[in-house]
């Protein structure tokens, strides 16, 4: 077959790879878990696949990582980086931030406890911030093997004073993973700092149009590379060379997406402050906001993220209730409400039919600011919170 110069990376299709001979088959699995993105002989697509193999270099590059490697979503990527480090009838304790992804707190109660055994301990936040204090003292007391928390939390946006908690736990020789979906690597890079591991939803902002399900984890440590590599393979976490083209050509225009609905978010979360029909509004780059101090260490004034958690002004929940369901009714005609985040358009989703035993608060809604013109954001939130 001639070669092609093409601009894009090519999409390969292949389930199994032509490995020609006895001596280059041996090679081939013998060097099957050792290298990070492209293998000498690629064997499996369950294995290792050139196209995913591609995106995944470009993802190393973006988060200054020595590997990346992609999975077919943020769950996924949540298992093979928690999985890697579990082992059969041990006394291990892992810490865990309770103020994290709902699917992952259930992943952790329906799996990881109830499932496999294991001993984990929640830490969870007081007042809406993390008490750096009761957490060394956590630390001290349980002495974790393993450190899992979100860079800013789902959905009151918690910054955690990550740099501090991550040095905590590395001073104690705790392994640290870290979601870092909701920041990305435009905002903050968890590996610079000390953590073992970040995961990113690459669903979400990565890819950004709201059109595949990926994950990511990234590092530096080459044995962990290859526990991660090796359960990929063995689970079937491995994403479709399809989505990854996808997600290779959406992640051109992360910084530029990424940017502009910051920028938006910001602005508009501004303008809902000062808003007589919002009680409260939850936004890092707010000054009122618990953590906007860790946000400002953090990120360095660069911007604070493109969620906003908000709640409607109310008497009392009956009334909070009634003018949620005028909310959606008119905001609906505009933006969408989608269970999921980080897409180019403005979606929302209201937090107490999602999470009621956690925020049973009826009027409350979760924000994901998209591109579009400020402008037209603001005042399609203008023209609906006027007539409710």
């Amino acid at each position: 077959m001639p070669k092609i110069n093409s601009s894009k990376t090519p999409i390969y299709r292949e389930s199994g790879f032509n490995l020609k001979d006895i001596i280059t088959t041996k090679k081939a699995f013998n060097d099957e878990l050792s290298h990070p993105h492209f293998p000498d002989n690629f064997i499996y697509s369950r294995y290792r696949n050139p196209t995913v193999s591609s995106v995944e270099e470009k993802i190393k590059e973006i988060e200054d990582s020595n590997w990346a490697l992609l999975s077919q979503s943020g769950m996924s990527a949540i298992d093979i980086a928690l999985s890697i480090f579990q082992e059969a009838k041990n006394d291990d304790k892992w810490l865990i931030f309770n103020d994290i992804y709902g699917g992952t707190n259930s992943y952790i109660d329906s799996i990881l406890i109830k499932k496999r055994g294991l001993k984990i301990e929640r830490f969870s936040s007081k007042d809406n911030k993390y008490n750096l204090s009761d957490y060394i003292e956590l630390l001290d007391k349980i002495k974790p093997k393993l450190l899992y928390f979100e860079t800013i939390s789902n959905p009151m946006l918690i910054v955690a004073d990550a740099n501090k908690i991550i040095d905590e736990a590395k001073k104690r020789n705790v392994i640290v993973i870290v979601d870092n979906t909701f920041a990305g690597p435009y905002l903050w890079k968890p590996l610079k700092f000390g953590a073992d591991i970040v995961i990113h939803s690459a669903t979400k902002y990565l890819a950004g149009h709201g059109n595949i399900t990926a994950g990511v984890i990234c590092g530096n440590d080459d044995n962990i590379m290859q526990k991660a590599i090796e359960y990929r393979k063995l689970i079937g976490h491995m994403i479709s060379p399809d989505d990854a083209y996808r997600l290779g050509t959406q992640l051109k225009t992360y910084n530029i997406r990424f940017k502009q609905q910051c920028n938006n978010a910001n602005k508009l979360a501004l303008f809902l402050s000062n808003n007589a029909k919002i009680n409260k509004v939850y936004y890092p780059g707010l000054k009122v906001h618990k953590t906007y101090d860790n946000a400002k260490c953090l990120f360095g004034e660069k911007a604070y993220g493109a969620m906003i958690t908000f709640e409607l002004s109310g008497e009392n929940d009956e009334e909070k209730s009634t003018k949620s369901q005028k909310f959606i009714e008119l905001i609906s005609k505009h933006f969408f409400l989608i269970p999921t985040l980080g897409d180019v358009d403005t979606i929302f989703l209201p937090v107490d039919a999602v999470w009621p035993d956690k925020y049973p608060t009826p009027g409350t809604f979760r924000l994901s600011v998209g591109i579009e013109d400020y402008y037209f954001i603001e005042k399609i939130f203008n023209d609906t919170l006027n007539s409710i």
